[in-house]
This record gives structure tokens, sequence and C-alpha cells, in this order.
């Protein structure tokens, strides 16, 4: 494609008055209206890092550090050895990892094989992982080893005929590689994987031999770099198709945003948020190349040994969430460490409270930018000024070039002006072609070149966005988006239940929590454990209800649909008034078991002392859709 053509991303901008875009009077200075957004493939900036910076360290973990030009050079070396398994351009290939160096190395290095990167939750269960390897169509799986078990018990069902293993030993050097090897065996915790040559092969079968490839990506508006699965009001995941010019636009708009930080030279981000999900692909992975600065991957997340690592680092952008930021204030009494250098925090997934970000703000010296954005917008489209005006509870101001607008919630047709609530639409070069194979799904959600969020907000006079509610059922928790209806079809499974509905409950260090209500089969008695067991060998942990209760009849429609607001405003009932009596008896909350990610062999400044099970709870926070 011609990229001396105009770019279509600018042109909206350019029609648009300050009347209708009034945000732009409050960008802060130095942050462009619009600009330009050549038509490049994402791996560009990698390229442009390496060339300009080579011997920049681009990642950090423990005893490794790999510069830009290794991590080019490693990244196609990988490529030519994916091309050599089998993977042609146009091939999706699944990424299901924590946040390692290999996470890196594979993520540009199926990119420059001309692939399709589909990144993978580790602590999917095999229905989920089923759905995703057939719908996506992947032939090639690059796996952490933890995870390998998930895959065998139902190796047959899936279509994959290459396997990639690593292990955190081999994001490691000499000696610790060594000595976390020889730790894991004695602990008797290494997963046995039955590496054949062929089908089944160590990670380092990527990263061998001097063959290099970087495969042209010609079209990059039309070229996919992303197949990203987000949730959805089917209840099964839908896979968001994301193409290098979308992911490279929404780089380019966060970078101009923090421009600063580039003026202020070299960066370090931590990456706490998961590489698996596209808010921390976007801020941990991707934005730190832009910058030509340093990534620290933190593969466990433990409030006081994450503080030390960033005194070490000398860390100076943290990406993250809500949950994490108050688990952090929590422990900060605790630890003695220097944050002096840290410049900005961007807090997305959930609204943060208004009076924990002040506390935060003082404790650690440095300020939140909360923004918002969703898979289907690579993923994010407003932001609040770094430095500049912000207003408590609001998600900020569209990026550059991102028109946001409020409509009616009926049709969604009728512009609405400040202080109207209705659903949030925007248009701009990040947003996603449409969703994989589903094309009605697509019209619903993609009409003229607006992308319909489904989230009820409201825009202030000044261009200020504001959040109000759902509309779809999603609920939020710790960051991670779950779809009521998928929980719902795993409770109707159990033999025993005869009807049964889940909602979204308020909780507030992890946003939401899960609920399940169940109306059990004439004759038959249930304990509360065993739907939780029933679910947890089913689904994700965070899916799993942390509340079950057990009635005799749920409210319905006059035509049997169950009407979940009347159990969540029951829920905010009991929330604002716990004193009075209710109806129904008290729900069953349940421990959740530990993270089998965190449970995994993974070495730490403590000796990976084991975390208490508050800092497990604490530690589960990431983004499944929505995002910063």
């Amino acid at each position: 494609m011609n990229t001396t053509q105009t770019d279509t991303a600018a042109q909206p901008a350019s029609e648009f008055s300050r009347q209708n875009a009034p945000w732009l009077t409050f960008y802060e200075s130095g942050v462009p209206h619009t600009q330009s957004y050549p038509e490049i493939p994402l791996f560009f900036w990698l390229d442009e890092a390496a060339d300009k910076s080579p011997d920049a360290i681009a990642c950090s973990y423990f005893n490794t550090n790999i510069t830009y030009a290794r991590l080019r050079r490693d990244a196609e070396i990988c490529a030519a050895n994916l091309r050599a398994q089998g993977v042609k351009p146009g091939d999706r290939v699944g990424v299901m990892l924590p946040n390692l160096p290999q996470t890196l190395v594979a993520f540009w290095g199926v990119l420059k094989a001309g692939g399709v990167v589909v990144m993978f939750n580790p602590l999917y269960m095999e229905k989920e992982i089923s759905h995703q390897v057939l719908d996506a169509g992947l032939k090639h799986m690059i796996l952490f080893d933890a995870c390998w078990p998930k895959f065998a018990r139902i190796r047959e069902q899936l279509n994959i005929d290459r396997y990639f293993i690593t292990t955190v030993a081999e994001g490691l050097s000499f000696p610790l590689n060594l000595v976390l090897r020889f730790k894991t065996m004695r602990d008797k915790q290494s997963v046995s994987v039955p590496f054949d040559g062929k089908h089944v092969l160590p990670f380092s079968a990527l990263i061998k031999g001097r063959e290099r490839l970087s495969h042209p990506v010609d079209k990059p508006r039309e070229t996919l770099a992303l197949l990203q699965y987000t949730g959805g009001t089917t209840g099964l995941p839908k896979g968001a198709m994301l193409t290098h010019y979308n992911v490279a636009s929404n780089i380019k708009q966060m970078g101009e945003y923090v421009g600063f930080l580039r003026k202020e030279g070299f960066q370090t981000f931590m990456a706490v948020l998961p590489f698996f999900h596209v808010y921390g692909l976007n801020t941990c992975l991707v934005m730190p190349t832009f910058f030509h600065s340093r990534v620290v991957p933190i593969t466990r997340f433990v409030p006081l040994e994450l503080l030390a690592s960033m005194e070490k680092y000398n860390a100076t952008v943290l990406p993250g969430a809500p949950a994490m930021y108050i688990s952090l204030l929590q422990q900060k009494s605790k630890a003695k460490t220097s944050l002096k250098n840290l410049k900005i925090c961007i807090s997305g997934s959930a609204p943060m409270p208004v009076e924990m970000m002040h506390q935060f703000e003082e404790a650690f010296g440095t300020r939140i930018m909360e923004g918002y954005g969703l898979s289907e917008a690579s993923p994010i489209t407003h932001m609040t000024p770094a430095r500049g005006l912000r207003k408590p509870g609001s998600i900020g101001l569209p990026l550059p070039d991102t028109e946001a607008r409020i409509v009616d919630m009926e049709l969604g047709t009728v512009p609405l002006g400040p202080g109207k609530v209705g659903e949030l639409i925007v248009r701009g070069p990040q947003v996603m072609s449409g969703y994989w194979n589903k094309p009605d799904e697509t019209a619903g959600t993609l009409r003229n070149g607006w992308l319909y969020t489904g989230d009820i907000a409201s825009m202030d006079e000044d261009g200020y966005f504001s959040i109000v509610d759902r509309k779809k059922d999603m609920v939020i928790v710790a960051g991670y988006n779950v779809s009521p209806r998928e929980i719902d079809e795993v409770l109707y499974a159990h033999p025993k239940v005869r009807d049964a509905v889940s909602v979204g409950v308020s909780h507030p260090s992890r946003g939401e929590v899960i609920k399940a209500y169940i109306v059990l089969r004439e004759g038959e008695s249930c304990e509360r454990a065993e739907i939780v067991a029933w679910c947890r060998d089913r689904l994700a942990n965070y899916k799993v209800p942390r509340m079950v209760e057990f009635r005799d009849e749920l409210p319905k429609t006059l035509v049997g649909k169950i009407l979940r607001r009347v159990l969540r405003a029951e829920e905010e009932a009991k929330q604002r008034d716990p004193l009075a009596e209710h109806e129904h008896e008290p729900c069953f909350d349940h421990e959740l078991h530990e993270d089998p990610l965190h449970a995994s062999p993974a070495v730490s400044a403590a000796e990976q002392a084991p975390a208490t099970s508050e800092q497990e709870e604490n530690g589960e926070g990431a983004r499944e859709e929505k995002s910063a």
C-alpha cells in the first residue's frame, strides 16, 4: 500500500472543531492534536531501537541483561527457525508464557516470521485453551512448561503440530540457571515434558543457529499482528483482529502523549502487568521499545519484592491496576526503599479510588495517570494528562487522533451533549479491523468506522470522560474481564443444578468478585464447596465464584429470563446497609487456591520465600479486555 497517501486517521481530527473536541484545549504542551501514522510493521520500533541504541539494555531479568542488538538478533533467529518449523506468513502462533525474557523473543520472533501472535493466559483451563486454539486455527504453540499438563490432557482434541516449551531457568544466566534447575529437581517441582525432537521441542530450538529472518510487511493496514482474545456477551472469547498499523499507531499515540519520557532519557519500565494481556503487552513490552528503554519482567507479583526490585533497577515507569497500587501502599511502611526515580504510574482496568490515589501519590512521590481502553482499540483510547489538569473519577482525554462521542443507548446514532449519559463510541487508527470469523458481531460493534464500546459514560464541558456503568454484563475481577454467561454455562452443566446465574459483586481490592446463585433440582442436596470445586476444574481461577448462594427460585421475567439486575441491586443494598435484615441467607465466601502460575518454580530476590495468602490474593490483578 502506498505509504505517501493521506492518513485516514488524521482526517477526522482535521474536520473536528474544538466545539466537538473540547479536550484538545487541555492537552499538555508538546502533545500534538494530530500527527501522521506511517505504515510500518510493528517491529519497526525494535529495528529502530537496535539501529540507534544497539547497546542499550532492552530487558533485565535477575542476572540476565539483554541489549537491543541481541534482542533483535534472537528474534530474527527465532523467526528463521519458526519458518523452518512450518510457520508461514499469516499463520497464527500461540504464546502462553508468563513475563520472561523468552516472551519478548517469542513475540518479536513470531512477527518477524510473518506470523500473527495469539496470546494465552497461563491460568486458562482445558476448556478455555481448546476454544482459543481451535478458533484461531493454531498449528504452533510456544508454551510455559508448567502449562504442559493441561495441553497433554487435551492434546488429541487439538490440531497443534509443534510445541516449543520453555522454563523460568532459560531466562536466567549462569549460575542462577543451574541453581534453579537443581532447586526445581530437589523440590520435585519439575514438569515432565515428552520432548521427541519433532512435535515437542525445547524453546532453545528456536534460538539456535545463525540464520535470521525479518519478513517484510507490505500492507500494515491489512496485515494482522495480533489476534487478541477478549470476552464477549456470547460467553466465549472472540479474537479482536489488530493489524500492524493499529498497534503501531496506538504506540505512537501513547508515545507522544507521554513524550516527556523520551526527552528525559533512558527509562525503566516495571512489567508487573502480564504480557499476555493487551494492556501489559502495549505498556510493558512494546512501549519500552518505542522509547529505546528497558523492561524488567516480573514473573510473580509479591509487593515487598516488587518494591525492592524497583529500587534496584531505578524504576521510572510503573503500569498497573488499582488492586496492585493499593497492595503496594499497604506494604510501603514495611519497605525500606527509595523510589525517587519513579516518574509516572499508569492505572487501568478499574477506577482508582480517589482517596487511595491521593495516599499512594503522597507515599511514593509520583503521579498516577488513569486511562481507559479495550482490546478492540489496541487498547488505549483515553488517558489523564501526566502533569496537567486531572479530574477525580475521570478516565481523562482521548488520545491524539482519537474521536470520542457519547450517543443514545437505544440506537446509538444520536450524539449527546456534555453531562448527558449514553454509550461511549470511539474512532481512530488504533481501532481493530473486526472480530476473527465473526462478521455479525463485527457489524454490531463497528459501525461507520466507530467502535461501540458497550460502556456507559459521560463527557463534561472540558472534554473529560467518565465511565458510569457497563452496557454489557461483563464483570471485572482483579482486572480480568469475566463473562457471567460463561460461568452460567459451567454451573448449568452440574447434574444437580436446575437454575443458575452469576453476577459481579463489589469488592474493595479486586473491584468485583463473582457470586453464583443456585437453584437445585428437586430432591437434590449440594454443598457450596462442591459447586466451587466443579467450577475450579473448568474455569481459570479468577473466574471461579467466590460466593455461592442457594435459593428456591430466581427472579425472572414473564418469559423466563433471569433478572441479573435484581440480584445486583440486592447485593448493593446489603453493602450499603450490612446490618439490615435481608430475605436470603448469608453466602459462602471461599478462599481461592494458590494461583497455579504463582506456584510454578521461579527465582526471587528473597530466595522465593512463599507469599502469604494475602499477597497471593493481591497479586492476581491484570486486565482481560478493558485497560488503561
